[in-house]
């Protein structure tokens, strides 16, 4: 266990362990999860805990706080863990799995020869009236739980109390892997004692045998609010020290995820020099969780939501190859038989697109195929990519009910399935994206703009209040972030592009 760190001058100079070591190190990133101070709460009873079975880290937070750190807490919870065997399937509702499996990237996958399904149940009002039953031994109730919790995740007590019109409430029996009889039970969240949970556990239709592994709890950890980093995840206060994941105020397994791949590539980066990576808001869903954390802080646990993003058109599946594969080739991270790839996955989707766009198509040679797809015929030829704009026409099924007009391409070209899907979508919302890219531009204009980190902006009188207390607080790094602040209205951000005009 990590206790203390090593700082000299602002600057980190490695960490110290419970068991006394040094270990010398340039950059540390830092990425407690639930651990800092953790404190875990099952009804009446409360102790400290990073997880169940494991102990919280205790220190770092203090230490931390000591170099000038504001430090704060949040909650999460977690469901009871159930036996399968004891489980009667028989009388759930079976979700499987996809049949298609596709995901972000272009490298071919074979497909799930079996997938294990998750099934759904239902509480009942029998249910609810036996979790009130431990309402009074609540810790979210009585108070001694003062962390935030999710709003979009609450517990099954939070949801009985909250929506008490409601009959029943959803739950997912998911299976915890290949290799366990253990399943997670979503939406049955609890903190309440575990004779509450496992007896009401034992009112729902499926479960009256269940036997469990593990109560739900609910788990009270430290985190930094993240305004005290930088858009490479580094703090401003230390040098080389990085944070990610919940410590960041953050919730969720990708939320993390995607917080340590950055933290990890821009410790790297700064260790030997190089430019550090910060995906902008039009490049990547990671680029507007970074960006929201850092600008807009957070009063309760973030989750990324799709709705976050102003730029969705511009962040679909189908381009995540194509906005990010560049990228990680100049960091070393693909390799050039990866980057190969894609770069002819480019061109047969480039050259898809073009002859499209170029081929002209009579009447007599669509009409059959236009009408059994309930769109009107064509009176006059035109181009194959305006058809395509039609909504009922899909460009799979052109292609492959028209093969005289698609022969001489197929003959150079050999288009898998997500090919011929990027090219359709690139072609049917073409004015869509150009419009998003066009605006996305226009705003990054403001992104190249720099400010000063030390500037004291209370000295600019023709700022509001508020404006003034949120960039001091903040120290936006460019005029495009400093645009995005609550509280810093857009006759700011004139005020502060004059001052720098000037």
């Amino acid at each position: 266990m990590v206790v203390g760190l090593i700082v000299k001058d602002n600057r980190i100079q490695g960490v110290k362990t419970s068991m006394g070591q040094t270990i010398e190190a340039n950059n540390v990133i830092l990425t407690n999860g639930t651990f800092l101070n953790g404190k875990i709460h099952i009804g009446e009873k409360s102790f400290g805990g990073g997880r169940m079975g494991d102990r919280a880290s205790q220190g770092l937070t203090e230490q931390l706080i000591e170099f000038g750190f504001r430090a704060d807490r949040l909650k999460t919870g977690t469901p009871v863990r159930v036996d399968g065997r004891t489980i009667d399937f028989s009388r759930l509702a079976e979700q499987k799995g996809d049949e298609v499996v596709t995901g972000f990237s272009y490298v071919e996958k074979a497909n799930l020869k079996k997938q294990r399904s998750c099934y759904m149940a239902y509480t009942s009002r029998k249910v609810h009236d036996t979790l009130k039953t431990g309402f009074q031994f609540s810790p979210m109730f009585n108070g001694r739980i003062g962390g935030v919790g999710p709003r979009y995740c609450p517990s099954i007590e939070d949801k009985v109390e909250r929506f008490s019109d409601k009959d029943a409430h959803q739950l997912f029996v998911e299976p915890e892997g290949w290799h366990t009889i253990e399943y997670y039970i979503n939406g049955f969240s609890s903190s309440l004692p575990e004779d509450v949970q496992f007896k009401a556990l034992r009112e729902i239709e499926g479960f009256e045998n269940a036997k469990i592994f593990r109560p739900g709890y609910a788990i009270e950890y430290d985190f930094f609010p993240p305004e005290q980093l930088q858009h490479n995840l580094e703090t401003k206060l230390v040098k080389g020290l990085f944070f990610a994941g919940q410590i960041n105020g953050t919730t969720g397994y990708e939320e993390a995820a995607a917080q340590g791949i950055i933290a990890g590539i821009n410790a790297h980066n700064k260790a030997v020099d190089n430019e550090p990576l910060i995906l902008k808001r039009s490049e990547a869903y990671i680029g507007v969780l970074i960006d929201d954390l850092i600008t807009k802080g957070v009063d309760e646990p973030y989750r990324m939501f799709t709705s976050r993003a102003e730029y969705r058109i511009l962040l679909r599946q189908d381009n995540a190859d194509a906005r990010l594969t560049e990228k990680s080739y100049k960091m070393g991270l693909a390799t050039l038989e990866r980057y190969q790839k894609f770069r002819q996955k480019q061109e047969r989707i480039l050259a898809l697109i073009s002859y499209l766009e170029k081929t002209g198509v009579a009447p007599d040679e669509i009409n059959t195929f236009l009408e059994t797809q309930g769109t009107s015929p064509l009176t006059q030829q035109i181009k194959l990519s305006n058809v395509l704009l039609r909504p009922q026409v899909e460009l799979h099924g052109l292609i492959k009910n028209n093969e005289n007009l698609f022969t001489d391409i197929k003959n150079r070209y050999n288009f898998r399935q997500d090919e011929i899907e990027a090219a359709e979508v690139l072609v049917k919302y073409k004015g869509y994206i150009d419009k998003e890219k066009e605006l996305a531009d226009k705003l990054m204009r403001l992104e190249h703009v720099k400010l000063n980190s030390e500037f004291d902006y209370h000295q600019l009188k023709s700022l509001s209040y508020e404006a003034r207390e949120k960039l001091n607080l903040i120290k936006p790094e460019t005029l495009g972030q400093a645009s995005r602040i609550s509280g810093v209205s857009p006759a700011d951000i004139s005020v502060l592009a004059i001052y720098l005009g000037r």
